[in-house]
């Protein structure tokens, strides 16, 4: 079973090198403010920011793995254990609660209370399709892709958008089967 103890995403976020959090911020900022300026429709930006995030979460995940020393989880729900309690905490300093689990187990939401990306931001009325932190279910749907968990990541609520709360819903689509490129019998 993973470490689930809040102390395991403390204790390996005290180990992580970290950048400014200001510079980060500012620097997500510029990335989404020139996507609005190139691309036009808040709908492209939003895919393009998943597909983005996509792409970071299949390289994130193996810093992962081998800087939280987590154990490979048995289920769904210890999966999203550990992204809200190690995950967040190891690479945004936050963590997140695990809430509103379907009778299967295969779809539950992350709420997050504080979100670093979204410090200095106010949206224009221009942009209030958009979802500013859509790079995070882009990350998490690549990361729990490549341990072999294909989903499905979308936000439900934003406080930008004059919700209470940041909350991601994760959807367990299908259990991959993991694929070896040979036989040890042959």
């Amino acid at each position: 079973m993973a470490p689930l103890a809040p102390r395991s995403g403390d204790a390996v976020f005290a180990n992580v090198e970290r950048v400014n959090a200001e510079l980060f911020t500012l620097t997500y900022g510029a990335i989404v403010r020139q996507l609005l300026t190139d691309l036009e429709e808040v709908d492209e930006v939003n895919k393009q920011l998943d597909l983005m995030g996509y792409n970071i979460g299949i390289r994130l995940v193996d810093e992962f793995l081998a800087k939280s020393n987590v154990s490979r989880c048995v289920n769904f729900k210890e999966t999203a254990e550990v992204i809200a309690k190690v995950g967040f905490k190891m690479f945004l300093g936050v963590t997140a609660s695990v809430t509103n689990w379907d009778v299967d187990g295969t779809s539950c939401s992350l709420i997050l209370e504080d979100n670093p990306l979204v410090d200095f931001v106010e949206l224009p009325d221009t942009c209030q399709g958009l979802y500013y932190c859509n790079i995070l279910s882009g990350v998490i749907r690549g990361a729990l892709e490549m341990v072999s968990m294909k989903t499905e990541v979308t936000w439900l609520r934003d406080m930008l958008r004059g919700d209470d709360a940041y909350e991601l819903r994760l959807k367990l689509l299908k259990q991959v089967p993991e694929e070896y490129p040979y036989k040890d019998d042959e």
